[in-house]
């Protein structure tokens, strides 16, 4: 087995069928496998899935176990020599998938890639980062990150043009050497929706393999999907990922320090919407509700250590 191509759903069963119809149209001659982890959707994908592509492997989780969760329900029977991840929001264009497959055939050291992403208006997405430092998040809570050639951690002054070493790979689209996961090991479960990717990532790096992003068009990532349902917790959320990758790699001195620039991010947020709004800004005042909301459940996002942690 060529590849083996992993997608965890959440409620997206329009997008998922989208993303399935051109997962098939783009494998070439490759021999794949192709997962769907359904987390407990109420829109009709199992169902979906079933009568549209018999094919596809599907797994149903009963619950909504979260990204890393969902990913290693499939992960752990997985059969081909290297993974792709994908979110159900993308669009796979021409022969990105084979292609990618070959590359990392010709670069055993490199454990993980990540190809050109797109937004949904063409432009380029950015789909690799540095790992989020204590430093990269105050500049971008003081806004030095706006200017994007200052942007060191999420590359945005860079234009994808060329092969470069990164640290994070987004997992809207990452691609996997099945020998490295082997010896990595799977998703770390503590992390249920944002900070798992990068977690794992760092893992990669720490083992001696190689993180790479490679300019092979082309894959469309819309963005939103799930993330569309989570509203205001979306923000908590990414504060709790974000502080546990702190938490796990720092320390609890820096997971504190990361804590506390993300709740300053937030309270200052709210007190500019919240003046917007006063002073008549259209679309201000809903703004102002969202970081209040946000403000307001900071307290819930202070990550606990789990015992669903998991790596192999």
């Amino acid at each position: 087995m060529d590849l083996s191509i992993v997608i965890v759903n959440w409620n997206t069963r329009d997008l998922l069928r989208d993303c399935l119809k051109s997962v098939f149209a783009g494998l070439g001659g490759l021999e794949a496998e192709v997962f769907v982890v359904d987390n407990a959707s109420e829109d009709g994908s199992p169902a979906m899935i079933q009568r549209e592509f018999p094919v596809v492997r599907l797994i149903q989780s009963p619950t909504n176990r979260g990204f890393a969760a969902g990913n290693n329900l499939a992960l752990r029977r997985v059969s081909g020599r290297h993974v792709l991840l994908l979110n159900t929001d993308t669009i796979i264009h021409g022969s990105v998938i084979p292609d990618c497959v070959a590359w990392l055939d010709r670069n055993p050291r490199v454990g993980v890639m990540g190809p050109r992403l797109l937004n949904s208006d063409g432009s380029v997405q950015p789909s690799c980062s540095a790992f989020p430092s204590l430093r990269s998040l105050t500049m971008q809570l003081i806004g030095i990150t706006r200017v994007a050639r200052w942007d060191s951690y999420r590359m945005t002054g860079w234009d994808r043009a060329e092969e470069r070493p990164v640290d994070v790979i987004s997992g809207a689209a990452m691609f996997v050497r099945g020998e490295a996961m082997a010896e990595v090991g799977l998703l770390d479960e503590s992390f249920h929706f944002y900070g798992e990717e990068t977690d794992w990532c760092r893992r990669f790096r720490e083992n001696g393999w190689g993180l790479k992003f490679v300019p092979i068009p082309e894959i469309t990532h819309f963005g939103g999907g799930s993330v569309r349902r989570l509203n205001h917790r979306r923000d908590v959320m990414l504060t709790e990922g974000t502080t546990r990758l702190q938490l796990k790699h720092g320390g609890p001195v820096a997971a504190v320090a990361c804590f506390t620039i993300l709740a300053l991010h937030n309270i200052t947020r709210a007190a500019f919407w919240s003046a917007a709004s006063i002073a008549g800004r259209p679309g201000a005042t809903d703004r102002a509700r969202h970081f209040a909301r946000v403000v307001a459940e900071l307290p819930q996002a202070w990550p606990t250590m789990s015992a669903r942690t998991t790596h192999s």
